[in-house]
Formats: structure tokens, sequence, C-alpha cells
């Protein structure tokens, strides 16, 4: 009998893409159905990216709060971390699956820093050439 491991790691891969996909989803109603209930969460929160470990037992919750207020946003993201416990309930409620995963809450500042990126850029295009460069764009 012939054994070919490959399939079996692409499997899990498929299976961990799925739920980590089916997860976001589920977490993002539960925090938005939390939202009307504790008032320390607020702004605009994306779950950004889910990352469940192979064997299920735990998941890093990659989040995104925006709000112009920093306060708020701090206080938002220290709402969920408190709140994980509550939102594993809340998920294995929904979920049929044997076990769910102990949920950690990570910041995810890309948002941030594109942001960021894009004011630099729009700041570099906004300065004025230098004489050098409008001779060049001349020729």
């Amino acid at each position: 009998m012939l054994h070919y491991g490959g399939n079996q790691s692409v499997m899990k891969v498929s299976r961990t893409s799925r739920l980590n996909g089916e997860y976001q989803k589920e977490i993002s109603e539960i925090i938005r159905r939390l939202k009307g209930r504790n008032p320390n969460l607020k702004g605009l929160i994306s779950i950004t990216e889910m990352d469940v470990a192979p064997d299920l037992k735990t998941a890093k919750v990659y989040v995104s709060i925006y709000s112009n207020n920093e306060d708020e946003k701090q206080a938002s993201f220290k709402a969920l971390q408190d709140c994980a416990g509550q939102i594993r309930y809340e998920l294995s409620q929904v979920m049929k699956m044997r076990t769910v995963p102990a949920l950690t809450f990570h910041w995810d500042g890309s948002m941030t820093y594109g942001a960021k990126m894009d004011e630099l850029f729009k700041k570099i295009n906004a300065m004025p050439k230098s004489k050098d460069e409008s001779e060049d764009t001349q020729d």
C-alpha cells in the first residue's frame, strides 16, 4: 500500500482556512450584538484575520478599530479582551463543533499603517517640484 502524505496536509489547510473564515464571520456578528450591551465597545470594530491553531484549541483574532478618539480605541480593545470568554461561549452556541478555541485578541495595525502611508504619499505629491526636476520633465 502506498501512502501519499501530501493530501493530508492539503486537507488540513483547506479545513483550517474554512474554519478561519467561518469563525471570522461569526465573531464579527457576535461583536455586533455585544456592542448594544457593552458601552465600552465603540467605533468600527473589524475582525481582519483569524488564525486558528491546527489542534483547534486556540485562535488568534486580529482586530482593527476605527475611531477618531485614541482612548476610545484602546477602551474598545480592552473590552474585547475582557469579553473573550463570553464571545467564546456565544461562538460555541452557534458553531456545531466539539471544541471551540480559546480566543486571544491582537491589534492589527495594518489599516492605521496604510492610512499613514496614504497621508505621506499625499504630502509628497503636494510638494512643489525642485528646479532640477522641472527641467528634467521638459526634455
